[in-house]
């Protein structure tokens, strides 16, 4: 009798999730950019337009590691140092992990990955950024609703919520944030304001997982449960 096949393991729904969103953009002309987890106060908060008193700055938030370094919050960083060393036209996707004083809850965890988009070159517009977000959720998803709805994002203008529908198509759930670039962010990583524009997204693509494997609690990705990840192979 042949011996009971053995199971060799299988990557994480977070990583099968981040390839898949890599190479739907890298199919878009997107380049892949990474950058350090601990940061600036100036790269994480204040060239992205933060105010001074904005909250995300306040302990209870942000991990902060002194005086001036904190483990970012988002990975809106890289776009800086993108736009602070090439020229446009800029399309990059920055994957990497991000950390903040959350409750670990159904939907919330203090570490978590996620993804960035940026585009700048002359006379991009919002309509160039629904189409690309479109595209991507019926790209991924299959063909799908989205809903674009009014947000707000210090670094941006413009801002909407996009979302698709919920588990099991119940409700709807935001999948991401986006807008177009706020002038001052522009400026502050050393382009002109004035001739370029650009438009930007940021995803969690554990809360993709969940849509795309039915996955009611974010908790579950934390667990290490083999038997989960097993399921989720097959």
């Amino acid at each position: 009798m042949p011996a009971r096949r053995q199971w060799l393991g299988s990557k994480h729904p977070v990583t099968l999730v981040i390839e898949e969103i890599e190479d739907i953009f890298r199919e878009l002309g997107f380049t892949i950019a990474l950058g350090p987890e601990a940061e600036t106060e100036w790269y994480n908060f204040t060239a992205l337009n933060f105010p001074p008193d904005h909250p995300a700055l306040d302990l209870h938030d942000t991990l902060y590691l002194g005086e001036n370094a904190l483990l970012r919050t988002h990975t809106s960083p890289v776009q800086i140092r993108t736009m602070q060393n090439f020229k446009p036209p800029i399309r990059i996707l920055s994957p990497g992990n991000a950390y903040r004083r959350d409750f670990f809850d159904a939907s919330h965890a203090p570490m978590f990955a996620q993804i960035e988009g940026l585009a700048i070159d002359e006379g991009v517009s919002f309509v160039d950024l629904k189409a690309t977000l479109t595209h991507f959720a019926n790209r991924f998803f299959g063909k799908t609703k989205t809903r674009f709805r009014p947000s707000y994002f210090p670094f941006s203008q413009l801002c909407h919520g996009v979302g698709c529908p919920g588990c099991k198509g119940t409700g709807w759930m935001e999948i991401l944030g986006s807008g177009m670039v706020h002038p001052s962010v522009l400026n502050a990583a050393g382009l002109d304001g004035d001739r370029y524009t650009g438009w930007a997204f940021g995803m969690g693509p554990a809360r993709i997982a969940m849509l795309r494997y039915d996955i009611p609690d974010i908790r579950i990705l934390y667990d290490s449960d083999v038997r989960f990840l097993y399921q989720i192979s097959r």
